[in-house]
């Protein structure tokens, strides 16, 4: 029989007993969200600060696009650091340019996700004789311009853009330096129809004194070509090559190939007399975005050594098989694989946009949370919430988990994880205008005995979340989100001490150093009023003969974790006068 191994690599190993009548383990304050939107980067991870920040990586939100949107822009309100992915399916293509001296010329679709996409895909692309590309999925890229000017005189001197210029293009001094002329080009980047930023012609994007020649350098040693800086610095296009319409107006003695040949420009003319403009078009958007895309975009937060994050906010489906799916992917995730942040969701959008019985949606959103796997890694809030979406002058229902992490995050950053993030105090939400529905005293106390979290409109109060359970439906100390969170808190914190034994000797020695070690995050946090009480238990009864022939090393870490309270009960007792209240305290 082998011996146990606790893993293939030197590593520290968590293991979280559960001695109250409990389950597993999580964490919390960077967000994680995986959605369609209009433009940035597919299929890759992208850390997002602010809702600027958000319209600028990835687009202002369209009505296909505006709840994604919006669900990543109120986790904002609260936390400045969300990962975005955004995911596409098989409809959506890149915008592709035309030359205006190619008229006729087709373009090939092209899917180009990311920036690692490009490079993978750049030889094919230069071989289909694509000039520009879109840098990014989405028929947003159709209102993409590009102008490009030579060292002509006359060309640049007739420019609409010239004045976006100090000076006209000439010859690099890379190039004099090899006897070669005219080899620069201004190129400007323009919204076309004003989509990206509501301004027709508006100048996306300026480059100045670039080159054509492949191997021209500037005076610090980095490459001026056209393409490397280019594809190198835009946030709208990529570069793959030169097309017919550039070459046919560009030759210096006729012995300039374009992007092959001849690496520099000999002497001579150039008969690039007028700016040449590339137009776009082709670009297409995601038709239907449904499990498999959301799964695609949620694997890039499977390794927990590559991304470090809090929350997994589930995005909510139309449908309640689609919504099961989804969130219990994303339990297996944070449970099985991660185990260092929690779940956020809400019901599938069936259950309750669209309906006007309370009643009935508080029986569909039961029923849909029956559905999810029983986890502590799963905080379920049951709501929408009705905002304004200022990008399209309309309100919109989008799903409560984002702003429900949100509280998490702002929690963490107001007073500290092991903190309810419920209630008046931590639980109120931000901009909101109305719930897609309000549940009354008996509908909450339905959901609640479902581990569903209400969400209340209280007069005077607010929006409030009404709850701190976790999906975990027994009795345990980790059926609460600030224990859960607590824990994987504590985990992470202790685990990263634990690495500083690690090719240490197991004997006393190091034990104690362990123990001095963690003892003052312990009491840290019970100062914090995380924990009541622990202990730390590193010594020999734990670290046997065995343990340590195993090239092991254990340490148990009992805590006992603060409750929150969830119910208040008040007694106002009436006594009669000349009664000492001694006498009656105690009796009620």
């Amino acid at each position: 029989m082998a011996l146990f191994s606790p893993s293939e690599s030197p590593a520290v190993v968590v293991k979280e007993i559960d001695l109250t009548g409990g389950v597993p383990n999580v964490q919390s304050t960077t967000g994680a969200i995986v959605g369609n939107f209009r433009w940035g980067p597919a299929e890759k991870r992208t850390l997002i600060a602010n809702e600027t920040e958000l319209a600028e990586r990835f687009g202002a939100p369209d009505s296909a696009t505006t709840i994604d949107f919006h669900s990543a822009s109120y986790f904002l309100r609260y936390s400045s650091a969300l990962q975005v992915v955004r995911t596409i399916d098989a409809t959506a293509d890149n915008a592709i340019s035309k030359s205006s001296d190619s008229a006729g010329v087709t373009p090939t679709a092209a899917v180009v996700k990311n920036e690692e996409d490009f490079e993978a895909q750049a030889a094919a692309l230069t071989a289909a004789t694509h000039t520009f590309i879109g840098r990014y999925p989405g028929s947003l890229g159709n209102d993409i311009q590009v102008q490009m000017c030579h060292a002509d005189d006359s060309a640049f001197a007739n420019w609409a853009f010239k004045s976006e210029f100090d000076a006209k293009p000439a010859t690099s001094n890379y190039l004099t330096k090899k006897n070669g002329i005219n080899d620069e080009v201004h190129a400007i980047i323009l919204d076309k129809d004003g989509k990206f930023t509501g301004t027709k012609n508006a100048v996306l994007e300026r480059y100045s004194f670039l080159s054509l020649a492949k191997d021209a350098k500037a005076e610090d040693g980095t490459s001026i070509y056209v393409k490397d800086v280019i594809n190198e610095r835009s946030e709208y296009v990529h570069m793959a090559g030169f097309d017919s319409a550039v070459a046919a107006n560009v030759t210096i003695n006729g012995r300039f190939a374009l992007d092959s040949g001849d690496n520099f420009l000999s002497s001579g003319a150039s008969n690039f007399k007028t700016p040449i403009t590339f137009n776009f078009s082709g670009g297409s958007d995601c038709n239907s975005i449904g499990t498999a895309q959301i799964a695609t975009g949620f694997d890039l937060f499977e390794d927990k050594d590559q991304v470090e994050i809090d929350f997994l906010i589930a995005p909510s489906m139309v449908s309640t098989t689609d919504q099961t799916t989804v969130v219990n992917d994303l339990i297996a995730t944070a449970q099985s694989l991660r185990k260092d942040c929690v779940v956020v969701a809400s019901p599938a959008r069936d259950d309750v946009v669209g309906l006007t019985s309370a009643s009935d949606i508080v029986t569909n959103v039961v029923a849909t949370a029956d559905t999810f796997t029983k986890s502590s890694y799963l905080f379920n809030d049951g709501n929408f919430l009705k905002v304004y979406d200022k990008f399209n002058d309309q309100f919109i229902n989008i799903p409560a988990a984002s702003s429900t992490a949100g509280l998490m995050a702002a929690t963490d950053i107001n007073r500290a994880a092991w903190f309810s993030p419920a209630g008046s105090r931590r639980g109120q939400y931000l901009g909101i205008t109305a719930l897609a529905y309000t549940p009354t005293k008996g509908q909450r106390d339905t959901l609640y005995k479902a581990s569903v979290n209400p969400i209340a409109n209280i007069p005077g109060a607010g929006v409030i979340l009404f709850g701190d359970k976790t999906g975990l439906r027994r009795a345990s100390a980790f059926d609460r989100i600030n224990v859960r969170r607590l824990f994987l808190i504590l985990e992470r914190a202790i685990s990263r001490a634990a690495e500083q034994v690690l090719f240490e000797f197991n004997d006393e020695f190091t034990r104690a150093e362990f123990v001095n070690i963690i003892e003052p995050v312990l009491r840290e946090v019970k100062g914090r009023r995380g924990i009541t009480d622990f202990r730390v238990v590193a010594d020999a009864t734990n670290n046997t003969a065995a343990v340590i022939d195993r090239n092991e090393f254990k340490a148990d870490i009992f805590i006992k974790p603060a409750r929150s309270i969830n119910y208040v009960t008040l007694s106002f007792v009436a006594v009669r006068t000349g009664v000492d209240f001694q006498e009656v305290v105690g009796t009620v």
